[in-house]
């Protein structure tokens, strides 16, 4: 079940198409889940991606998998690290992100909307959602769009064939591993 979820939420990631994707999986033990996380990073992590909680409540994990490199460069862009700078994030460190990350879906009920900088959404659309509230926007899609249309259809497009072929290799017996494209 956790691997049918992971490849049908997180192939964009796994194909190398996006910085990170997340989903909600719900379990029975809190060891089942640190069994699965060991199991996956140790699978995943040659190849370049990560899988991490950041959020448990109920029994119910928010699973954050992303490429680490594609992180570090996606916040070290000049307009994300102004939104980080601008929402208190130490935004040179990656790690301290995730970190700071994790305590704000802790502390708060909803997603922090510079969360889109972590799924390697475009900065201007991240700016523009956080400026506009989520409103206004000139296209929507796997993310709301407040920069460049064109260029953003074209990546919805991608990620959308990208689920469709990765979830028809999985079911046709393809392991994540040889799914998964190396950094």
């Amino acid at each position: 079940m956790f691997e049918e979820i992971l490849v049908k939420h997180c192939s964009p990631t796994l194909a190398g198409l996006k910085t990170g994707n997340m989903f909600v999986f719900r379990y029975e033990q809190e060891n089942q889940l640190h069994r699965l996380l060991l199991d996956y990073n140790a699978r995943l992590s040659k190849r370049g991606v990560r899988v991490t909680v950041l959020r448990k409540r109920d029994f119910s994990a928010l699973i954050y998998v992303y490429r680490p490199k594609c992180l570090k460069t996606d916040l070290l862009d000049r307009m994300a690290a102004a939104i980080l700078t601008d929402s208190g994030y130490p935004y040179q460190d990656p790690g301290s992100c995730l970190i700071e990350l994790r305590r704000r879906l802790r502390e708060e009920e909803g997603f922090p909307h510079e969360i889109g900088l972590f799924l390697g959404y475009p900065p201007e659309d991240v700016q523009g959602f956080i400026q506009y509230g989520g409103a206004c926007c000139k296209c929507c899609g796997c993310w709301k769009v407040y920069g460049d249309v064109e260029k953003s259809q074209r990546c919805f497009e991608r990620i959308r064939k990208c689920r469709q072929i990765y979830y028809k290799q999985w079911t046709m017996g393809k392991s994540v591993e040889h799914l998964t494209v190396s950094a």
